[in-house]
């Protein structure tokens, strides 16, 4: 089955749900962003923001949106993951799972501006 944008049809797995912690439903993040609803749903389908299916809704991580932008970083990392092989959930996993290399998770790196230590770790995934 071929997916048109970053979304996943099955169900969250509890781990993944609770290592992300705060989700944002679609409306909430168009919000905490500023836009559109059709503006969201692009950045999703452009891969630059990702949205998964929680209890049959579509919801973004709240970490992945900071001071009303998508965080710095976020869209070259998930291309990364994407050309690595990694599904939506495994994306998260990734994402969300503590690095003592970095140290924290990718996804506070990314918040802190420290998206090149992320990437160079994501491309490394593909090889």
């Amino acid at each position: 089955m071929t997916q048109t944008h970053t979304t996943v049809e099955n169900t969250l797995d509890p781990r993944t749900d609770t290592l992300v912690g705060e989700w944002l439903t679609l409306p909430e993040a168009t919000e905490r962003l500023g836009i559109k609803i059709n503006r969201l749903k692009q950045l999703i389908s452009e891969r630059k923001l990702l949205a998964v299916r929680r209890a049959g809704v579509l919801a973004v991580p709240a970490a992945f949106i900071r001071d009303g932008q998508v965080i710095k970083g976020l869209s070259g990392t998930l291309t990364l993951l994407s050309d690595a092989g990694y599904d939506e959930v495994e994306t998260l996993r990734w994402l969300f799972t503590a690095d003592d290399t970095l140290p924290g998770t990718p996804v506070q790196a990314l918040s802190e501006n420290r998206g090149t230590e992320v990437r160079r770790r994501a491309q490394a995934l593909a090889f």
